[in-house]
């Protein structure tokens, strides 16, 4: 696939992604929990959880397709958009839970995509052992941010814990093949850095 191909196909995911409702491959993992009963505040704060959630998989869409733009091994850049397609049903679970909820999707999306698409094609350019290793600590923090919402949904808000205990799951698993292809460690500034601005993305998000 010639570049300019491949450019318009990153195009049509990031307007997808961003605006047109998504179908999951996979169940929601939603299916396997009834609904309970809570309060209005308590609805509130749970889809505004999920709306980072959402807000997360966008960035992680355009992070995989940053990357997989100026991979140079075909190898990886499969492995990426594998990866891609599986975080697509984490983005329909999230928007599908939040629907539900009676929340709505952040504002910031489109923002917080082309930033997103930006350092993973940045990452990409250095080299694909430091992009899969990227992955692997973009995951790693991710999994943690997913643990501690376990820890602030509502206690009875079933469906959306296993959304997010599922989507744990996934993460680490992504990070684990990573790492099992090459990716290196990143220096301790570069994780702090992406440490500050997961947490502006959260914290806008949760609001916006």
């Amino acid at each position: 696939m010639t570049l300019k191909n491949r450019l318009f196909d990153i195009v049509g995911n990031g307007l997808k992604t961003i605006f047109t409702p998504i179908t999951a491959k996979r169940p929601t993992p939603a299916d396997e929990a009834s609904e309970t009963d809570m309060s209005d505040a308590e609805r509130r704060h749970a889809a505004a959880l999920m709306r980072v959630n959402h807000c997360g998989e966008v960035c992680a869409q355009a992070l995989y397709q940053g990357q997989a733009l100026f991979s140079r091994d075909q190898k990886i850049t499969n492995a990426l958009q594998e990866a891609a397609d599986e975080e697509i049903d984490h983005l329909a679970w999230t928007a599908q839970r939040i629907h539900e909820l009676g929340g709505r999707q952040s504002f910031l999306n489109p923002l917080w995509y082309g930033g997103s698409f930006a350092i993973g094609a940045a990452a990409a350019l250095v080299s694909d052992k430091v992009s899969l290793g990227f992955v692997a600590e973009t995951e790693q923090q991710v999994s943690a941010h997913l643990q501690s919402h376990l820890q602030k949904l509502p206690a009875n808000d079933e469906k959306s814990r296993r959304i997010v205990e599922q989507m744990d799951v996934d993460e680490q698993q992504h990070a684990s093949n990573a790492i099992s292809m090459g990716g290196v460690d990143l220096p301790p500034p570069v994780k702090g850095a992406m440490h500050l601005f997961g947490r502006l993305m959260t914290r806008s998000s949760y609001w916006m």
